[in-house]
Order: structure tokens, then sequence, then C-alpha cells
């Protein structure tokens, strides 16, 4: 995670550990980071945390914010580089960003059971029968475990609860047999015929 380094006297070389996002930093207690100093305001900065780069934005502070020993607004810190927040001097050591993602453990259900006619019982439903599989983790899944995502326009997607991956049913898809007779009622318009008795 992105660092300071506060080498100023008085500090014991002080790390700051940055957050993603806003940091206040400032002689009030209220700021993210408190720094008690004379020449430091009760809300001195913002040092902004995104996409590995560090923005440094003064927040009209009575000493002024240095980076190069010039006076900035607002500036881009880079690791290695030092700035002052009135007279206190800080280090970049990092600007690095960690973005953790947890980890959740879902316990998993006993196998399914299957009865003499071949069909399996859903895990977690003893009462259903499992007539769904997983394409990706191949857990076994009744109707009721099933996720079902709607999409406009679209076919609804049937989502595994465990790994979010698509279902199938249990032994493929059955896909139904077009008839002649439906086709051509689908794709041909005839015209009305009128019999020969309406004729006369």
């Amino acid at each position: 995670m992105a660092r300071l380094l506060i080498k100023s006297a008085g500090f014991s070389n002080q790390v700051l550990e940055l957050k993603l996002g806003i940091n206040h930093l400032g002689r009030a207690p209220e700021n993210d980071f408190q720094i008690e100093h004379p020449t430091i305001s009760a809300t001195h900065c913002e040092v902004v945390l995104e996409e590995g780069m560090l923005i440094l934005h003064d927040c009209d502070s009575t000493n002024g914010t240095f980076v190069r020993g010039c006076s900035v607004k607002e500036a881009t810190l880079t690791a290695g580089q030092t700035c002052c927040l009135g007279d206190v001097e800080f280090f970049v050591e990092s600007t690095d960003v960690t973005i953790a993602i947890p980890r959740f453990d879902v316990e998993r259900p006993a196998p399914p059971v299957v009865l003499s006619d071949g069909s399996l019982i859903c895990p977690r439903h003893p009462q259903k029968r499992a007539t769904f599989q997983c394409t990706h983790c191949r857990e076994i899944l009744c109707d009721t475990c099933i996720h079902r995502l709607r999409r406009r326009g679209g076919k609804v997607l049937k989502l595994c609860p465990l790994c979010s991956h698509g279902c199938e049913p249990i032994g493929g898809e059955r896909t139904k047999k077009k008839s002649l007779l439906g086709l051509l009622h689908k794709t041909v318009k005839l015209p009305f015929i009128r019999s020969s008795k309406e004729a006369d």
C-alpha cells in the first residue's frame, strides 16, 4: 500500500499507510492522519490515492504545501519524492495500491442420493429431485437452487448459487422437434381459400 514517511525531527520516522481514495492530513484529530506541529493547519491537505497515483491537494493551508521547494495547490507525487507541509518533510516510499478481495468459503453439501430409477435427490432440498448441473463446478441442483437472471430481449440465464456459472438440465437440453406444418405456419402466410360451396 502507498506509504508516506515523516522525515522531520520529532516524529521518529512515523509512517502513514494511505488508504485508497482521499486521505486528510492536518493538526485536527478528525483528519485521517493527525500531525501535531505548529506549521500544520487544522486540515492542511488531501492526498488522493487512485490507480497507483498520489495526487496532493492543498486545503488553503496557512503555511503552504511544497513540492521540490515550490508552493503548490495540486501536484502528483511519485515514489522517492519528497514534499513539505509547512515545515514538516514527507518522503513518498510507495504509491502502490493493494486491493484484497475477501474469500468466502461456502460449505458444500453431502453428495446427492441416487434413487432406484436413476434420478438424483437435491443435496439441499431432500424433498426435490435434482434437475440441473453446473457446467463449471459440476454441482447437482434442483429447480429451487437455481438463480435466474432475466435479460431484456434474451433468454433467462440459469446460474449456479455456488460459482455463478451457467447450469444445464441433467441429461442435456432437450430440443422440441418442429413439424413441417408448424414451420409453414410461422414462415408462410397463405391466402384465405373459400370452399366451392361458398363460391356458388
